[in-house]
């Protein structure tokens, strides 16, 4: 049974093309790698801001008092880091009804995230300012695109020190929901 030329031609193309999709599959995967299930959260002290009062921020601390919700996002005052800033703070009971703390991180400088804490986040949790991306890189949390801002991605941390979720994707639809998601799974195991 003989195909026509056209059919041979994609069937030749699609031949060729199949390991470079491989492999740029792979390649993408490792640049939006994380840090998986398990592993102990890297600990972390830097400046933060809530309600436009900056202080210091120390992860050991936060955890001493119970699980953190540690997310990443890119820049404060895009579109889509204005959203996700925004869903947290209408969630901040769910959080601390389950004992939560809430830290958003990016490398915008402390000025910026002061007003970003007060009209975003509302005054309801903090953000800190990673400027030199140190953090970012500790929770392989750099954009692939840019690596001078993070990617979004979203942890929840036990108050032990381990991660119990993980979860990126540069839609911010879903952060809120799953971390929650995440900290009643927790809670439940925990009862």
């Amino acid at each position: 049974m003989s195909r026509d030329p056209f059919s041979r031609r994609v069937s030749a193309l699609t031949r060729r093309a199949a390991p470079l999709a491989l492999a740029c599959a792979l390649v993408a995967g490792a640049a939006q790698a994380a840090l998986p299930v398990g592993a102990a959260a890297p600990a972390f002290k830097t400046q933060a801001s809530q309600g436009g009062e900056v202080f210091g921020f120390d992860l050991s601390a936060a955890l001493a008092k119970g699980p953190v919700v540690l997310y990443f996002y890119p820049a404060a005052f895009t579109q889509g880091c204005s959203l996700e800033a925004r869903a947290f703070a209408e969630a901040i009971e769910q959080y601390q009804a389950l004992g939560a703390t809430v830290i958003g991180v990016s490398a915008d400088d402390i000025e910026t995230l002061k007003k970003f804490s007060v009209s975003e986040c509302r005054g309801k949790f903090a953000v800190a300012a990673d400027g030199d991306s140190r953090i970012m890189r500790a929770y392989d949390a750099v954009s692939d695109r840019n690596p001078q801002r993070a990617t979004r991605t979203s942890y929840v941390i036990s108050p032990e020190g381990k991660i119990l979720y993980e979860y990126t994707d540069m839609n911010p639809e879903h952060h809120v929901t799953n971390t929650l998601k995440a900290l009643q799974d927790w809670k439940a195991k925990r009862s």
